[in-house]
């Protein structure tokens, strides 16, 4: 496709972590983008997009996007830069690599990225292969799904769930932590469609918000206690004969243990851990136990406490409990990314790595290992994340990230706050301006973006500049003097995965989407990755990696020094810190709140809409209060990850959350956070 659009409508996909890659037409006038839609013709989305999407080329030509390289000429913090060329830049990151090589070991050097922009090859392509090659310390990318993906894969094997297709044949939904209108629109769209041929929709939360609103009915329950109440759910299941035996015996493992332990999570002890009414638990479940086909979308939320992992495991066993995974419309999904998993071997090439046994360091923990870590890491290499907004624990990360013997590069297409501590800023490209390959975590087509426009100013791509650093280091020409396109065709190489037969860079050029596995996937449950090719209630695996085999409950950790749990979920506007930085979205946003139920703020004397001071351990932020009764005693939630802007009286929230792991594959425990609130010292 030419990418010197003058006038005309294109297509395009869009970029952002976000379950929907929804397809999108932009129109151009004058070779400027003018207008951007939903592309009425793709299979899921069907033309509809989010706000945020819709005003995405004020992002583009937003007037503070970075167009050229620059240096730190002041200190760290003070964003004073200067122009430099792209040959001074890669040649002073050049030799401070090689130096730092020379004198520490390559693993004092360490990537930091998560996915700012979802393509694969400027995502998880270029630059995990640059990486490995040159020896770094490998980053373990666990900030959002990591402990629910875990704990979902013990019961499924795997990132495998219903086809959102399919979900319009649902009758029940149970859209479980989870604001679906704000974080999943299309999948809202399916149930919509499926509530007009008599469907109910739940939505289970400890907030109530736009999806509550939206949604049948609302069951409000405490903070990381949805294993609890899943398990009240199985034994009221159980206990009334409404488990669907032929299902069991044919398609599951360990039912007798899992009954076994639901036996003792009757209605009045799980209503005493959850909050939730005993009789709400009885309905709820019997609703469950007869509706078919009944559907449960499992949120991010759930995982982001100590008990992230196994509360998704634990949720992830109630279809196989009624036999949902045997009818159409039926089951559950955490995410989808089995389906259209690419050659990741292929493209990420673990082979050039020349110490397999590098040490990784956990992302949730970045404020640790900037600040304790030995061998100290001596050079930070950011792109595709925000740290010094997205880490937990941020005054242990900007003290690290001030450390003067840090070298840190920045890649983005704003100052960003992690820009504020960075040596050397690069401007990065648009999803526009590139060529890459889209799948998504909830639907199951895979997309080619073909640039629609060239780069503005001097930016480039992560591809291209991790291609240009290899090169310049003197890396395997083999494997870093390479294409686009030759990436692409390494990435559905589909030794691995059969159902990317057919789908190749060639069809994709002239179809733009292909849906993995054609239009007729096979049963998931003659699918299921799992070592026993069941679902498995009980797990040896868990057995072997120190976890109970079967779901259980277990509290947070977080020590009860202070009286508030402190949610810090997404909003409408943002997504991640991505789009704070637009006046558009902040004046949608308003401003951030603390939103505290009417009894706590009665208590405490506070007034709806004066400011407060919320503090624990590892830091304070000031922030108005929201008083109201949409969350429950005990409980405090904000939403949307700010920048900071002292002018407005933004502050980072994540300087209150812990950088303590989940229970199971090193996720972030961002949910089980403890503060108090008081009041100004003004006030």
């Amino acid at each position: 496709m030419s990418t010197t659009i003058v006038n005309g409508v294109v297509r395009s996909v869009c970029p952002f972590d976000c379950p929907d890659t929804c397809g999108l037409s932009v129109t151009f006038e004058e070779g400027k983008i003018v207008k951007i839609n939903g592309d009425v013709d793709h299979p899921v989305t069907r033309g509809a997009i989010c706000n945020k999407v819709r005003h995405l080329h004020e992002r583009v030509y937003h007037p503070e996007r970075l167009l050229y390289p620059m240096r730190r000429i002041g200190a760290k913090g003070s964003l004073a830069f200067e122009q430099i060329t792209w040959e001074e830049a890669y040649n002073e990151i050049a030799q401070r690599m090689r130096s730092i090589i020379q004198k520490e070991g390559a693993q004092a050097i360490l990537p930091y990225s998560f996915y700012g922009n979802m393509g694969v090859l400027n995502a998880e392509g270029m630059d995990r292969r640059f990486f490995n090659r040159l020896g770094a310390s490998q980053l373990d990318r666990t900030i959002c799904n990591a402990a629910g993906s875990t704990g979902y894969g013990y019961t499924m094997g795997g990132s495998i769930g219903i086809d959102p297709e399919d979900t319009v044949h649902t009758k029940l939904f149970l859209i479980w932590g989870c604001n679906l209108v704000s974080t999943n629109m299309h999948q809202t769209m399916l149930a919509t469609e499926a509530r007009k041929n008599g469907a109910t929709i739940i939505h289970i939360d400890v907030h109530r918000n736009r999806t509550s609103a939206w949604a049948d009915q609302f069951i409000h329950l405490r903070p990381g206690t949805d294993a609890a109440l899943a398990l009240g759910m199985m034994h009221v299941i159980i206990r009334d004969g409404l488990a669907n035996q032929h299902f069991l015996d044919q398609h599951t493992l360990g039912f007798d243990e899992l009954a076994a332990e639901a036996e003792r999570y009757t209605p009045d002890y799980v209503a005493d851990i959850t909050g939730v009414p005993a009789a709400e638990i009885e309905e709820l479940a019997r609703l469950y136990g007869t509706a078919s086909p009944s559907f449960i979308r499992i949120g991010n939320g759930l995982q982001h406490h100590d008990n992230g992992g196994m509360t998704v495991r634990t949720i992830a066993c109630l279809p196989a409990l009624t036999g949902q995974w045997g009818i159409r419309g039926g089951g559950a999904m955490k995410g989808n990314s089995w389906y259209s998993r690419l050659n990741g071997k292929q493209i990420e090439r673990p082979d050039l790595m020349l110490d397999p046994d590098v040490r990784t360091i956990n992302m949730n923990q970045l404020g640790d290992a900037l600040l304790d870590l030995e061998p100290a890491v001596k050079m930070l290499f950011v792109y595709n994340s925000n740290p010094a907004v997205v880490a937990p624990d941020q005054n242990r990360v900007r003290a690290g990230l001030l450390r003067e013997d840090l070298f840190t590069v920045a890649h983005d297409l704003f100052l960003t706050d992690t820009c504020k501590y960075a040596d050397i800023v690069l401007p990065a490209t648009s999803h526009f301006e590139n060529l890459d390959l889209y799948t998504s975590y909830w639907h199951l087509y895979i997309q080619l973006h073909e640039p629609i426009m060239k780069p503005i100013g001097e930016c480039k791509s992560n591809f291209t500049v991790f291609k240009e650093l290899g090169l310049l280091l003197g890396f395997e020409r083999e494997a870093f003097d390479i294409t686009e396109e030759q990436m692409i065709d390494e990435a559905l190489d589909s030794r691995n995965n059969p159902l990317l037969s057919g789908i190749t860079l060639k069809e994709l050029s002239s179809q733009t989407w292909m849906k993995s596995g054609g239009q007729t996937l096979p049963p998931v449950t003659s699918i299921l990755p799992t070592d026993s090719g069941k679902i498995e209630l009980y797990s040896e695996r868990m057995l072997r990696d120190g976890y109970s085999p079967v779901p259980t409950y277990t509290g947070l950790s977080e020590p009860e020094t202070f009286p508030f749990l402190l949610m810090t979920g997404p909003n409408h506007s943002f997504i991640n810190s991505t789009f704070a930085n637009q006046d558009r979205m902040q004046k949608l946003e308003k401003e951030p709140l603390l939103h505290m139920n009417a009894e706590d703020a009665a208590a405490l004397d506070f007034r709806n809409g004066e400011r407060v001071n919320v503090r624990n351990d590892r830091g304070e932020v000031e922030i108005k209060l929201r008083v109201s009764h949409d969350v429950l005693p005990g409980v405090l939630v904000t939403q949307g990850l700010w920048w900071d802007d002292q002018n407005k009286g933004h502050q980072a929230v994540n300087t209150l959350t812990p950088q303590r792991l989940a229970d199971m594959g090193g996720g972030a425990t961002f949910f089980s956070n403890r503060v108090e609130v008081t009041k100004l010292a003004s006030s």
